[in-house]
């Protein structure tokens, strides 16, 4: 339970190691069996309980140090119910427009200070939050398939390709599952060179240990074929470095 100051224990712990895995560049997860990757439509859906993710420090560390703007607009909104809680609560509330490196967050802190958390200010904003996370993800979707357009026609070079999709993907706050399966396509397509695949596969490290574990076993479960015997040869010494007590 919160105290008079409107945080929990529970909260405090869950803001602290959020601060260490944005320092380490990891992802925040939901706080279930799953472990699935928080993404800003479960910040945004108010039926979805999200444990100690409704306590206020939290969502401010999210809204403050995440690098992607959907999800700390979202973290923000989901604050709205707990920003006049107590008089902390709100004045850490009103410190994210200068915390967060996100003008957007700013834009929206602001506003609901100066109406004085008018209910009305908040609908309109809930919902802009709603239309501006959807339309980022499809912007950067659609760059995605873009550099793949351009890299297919030789207009892009293969490292800057891959350099980019890893790039949009996170900025675009792209589903695990969707990037699982694109870069699984990407790896075992006949049209793709081994070189570019190669360069997937030293940057695969950069994907959570789970994700990456799928992709190289489904890879190299994959139909051989004899442009894909050295990239499977690479991927099984790559699922022999993974930690052993995550290897099937």
């Amino acid at each position: 339970m919160s105290n008079n100051l409107g945080i929990t224990r529970q909260g405090l712990d869950l803001a602290l190691s959020l601060r260490e895995k944005y320092l380490a560049s990891e992802p925040p997860v939901i706080l279930d069996e799953t472990h699935r990757l928080l993404m800003p439509e479960h910040l945004l859906n108010r039926d979805i309980d999200l444990q100690t993710y409704e306590d206020p420090l939290p969502l401010a560390m999210v809204a403050s140090r995440d690098p992607d703007s959907p999800m700390s607009i979202a973290a923000v909104i989901r604050m709205f119910s707990s920003a006049l809680s107590t008089p902390l609560v709100t004045e850490v509330f009103s410190m994210l427009g200068e915390t967060s490196k996100h003008a957007v967050v700013k834009q929206c802190v602001e506003a609901v200070t100066e109406s004085a958390f008018n209910p009305e200010v908040i609908k309109k904003i809930r919902y802009k939050a709603t239309k501006f996370v959807v339309m980022s993800r499809s912007r950067y979707t659609e760059a995605l398939k873009n550099n793949l357009k351009f890299l297919m026609t030789g207009q892009i070079d293969a490292s800057v390709f891959v350099s980019e999709f890893f790039k949009l993907s996170e900025a675009g706050n792209l589903r695990l599952d969707i990037k699982k399966r694109l870069i699984l396509g990407l790896l075992t397509s006949d049209k793709i060179r081994p070189s570019i695949k190669f360069l997937f596969l030293e940057n695969l490290e950069c994907l959570p240990l789970e994700i990456r574990r799928d992709i190289i076993n489904e890879a190299i479960n994959s139909p051989d074929k004899p442009n894909l015997e050295v990239i499977k040869q690479e991927l099984a010494w790559l699922k022999l470095e993974l930690p052993s007590n995550r290897v099937n």
